[in-house]
């Protein structure tokens, strides 16, 4: 049995893909520090003999060095997710992705033991030409702006693990990962739509930040994914970089109107600045789509579920975990 350490799999990503192993026959252990990830997301996993679960964390390299000795390969997800805990915490967030990532790297060069390291389209900052291309260069704001500070930590990520692969042969590869959506995230950390999901169906206006025509291509997470296991089962991708997210743009002010419609909700659609959202260091992109040429070069990047498929997924999801909720104050959010 090939069995594989998942790093920050109790996350919405990882959680899905521990999920995706153990269908494949794998066998999983999750190493989390449940700082943003749910024990709630791997109650179905944890009676299974084949999963694993170590509450650790993942910057101290005498609980990650056991896990990665036994394991077949690693999945390195564990980082600070959203802008909001960007903003609020940036230290936390600098030193997670960095150290987490430099910890699980040097461990597993030493047993040659492939490394997906899950990278975001935050490294390409405000973006130089639509779609966004994995030679292309990156230009990012000042180091004034939080934000970017999370883009350049996902960046060291992606040197660090190309100078490994490059000075001593260590396995790896590089998942920038577009927008992922689907049951179980979390809007607590600014991601859009479960944000917009849960205050459509409570009667909630939508708050959309800025003028609403920023654009954003969203991917179903059980799409993402099978990517992620199939970039790491193919030698052919050791040392590169992928792009991993659909081509279905869409404006955000349009995304809004699309969940009142498929929720029933008559919730108002309410525009907030983003100083008044974030604070007037804020820094936003237009448009947001990735060139997934490359990663159709190694894999089957085909069929890929579509907005109003993602939607009606979370929807239900969101729906079905809120009958799931007593009646009363810890009912006002579904759990992560």
């Amino acid at each position: 049995m090939t069995r594989y350490l998942i790093t920050g799999g109790a996350g919405f990503i990882g959680s899905h893909l521990a999920e995706a192993l153990l269908q494949g026959g794998c066998g999983v252990q999750v190493l989390d520090d449940l700082s943003t990830g749910s024990l709630e997301n791997l109650r179905d996993l944890k009676p299974r003999e084949e999963f694993g679960l170590t509450v650790g964390d993942v910057a101290d390299p005498a609980v990650v060095a056991p896990l990665i000795e036994v394991a077949d390969g690693v999945f390195h997800l564990a980082a600070a997710v959203g802008v909001r805990l960007i903003f609020e915490n940036p230290t936390r967030a600098i030193r997670t992705n960095i150290r987490g990532a430099e910890v699980v790297l040097d461990l597993a060069a030493r047993r040659k033991k492939k490394v997906l390291i899950a990278s975001s389209s935050e490294v390409y900052g405000k973006g130089i030409r639509i779609p966004l291309a994995e030679a292309d260069d990156l230009k990012l704001g000042p180091t004034t702006c939080p934000r970017w500070a999370y883009a350049c930590s996902k960046a060291i990520d992606e040197f660090l693990a190309l100078a490994y692969w490059k000075e001593r042969a260590a396995p790896v590869v590089i998942a920038r990962f577009f927008n992922t959506v689907g049951p179980r995230q979390s809007g607590q950390y600014g991601m859009v739509i479960p944000r917009f999901v849960r205050q459509a169906l409570a009667g909630e206006p939508l708050t959309v930040y800025g003028d609403g025509r920023q654009t954003r291509c969203f991917a179903h997470v059980a799409d993402v994914v099978r990517a992620a296991i199939e970039l790491m089962e193919s030698p052919a991708t050791v040392g590169e970089v992928y792009n991993v997210g659909s081509e279905e743009e869409i404006s955000i002010g349009e995304l809004a109107q699309r969940v009142v419609a498929l929720t029933g909700s008559d919730s108002e659609i309410r525009h907030v600045p983003f100083g008044e959202a974030f604070g007037p260091d804020f820094e936003d992109m237009e448009r947001r789509v990735p060139n997934v040429a490359k990663l159709r070069s190694v894999i089957a990047w085909t069929g890929l579920r579509s907005i109003d498929d993602i939607l009606r997924d979370v929807i239900a999801w969101a729906r079905e975990a809120a009958a799931a909720v007593p009646a009363g104050p810890a009912a006002e959010s579904p759990p992560r």
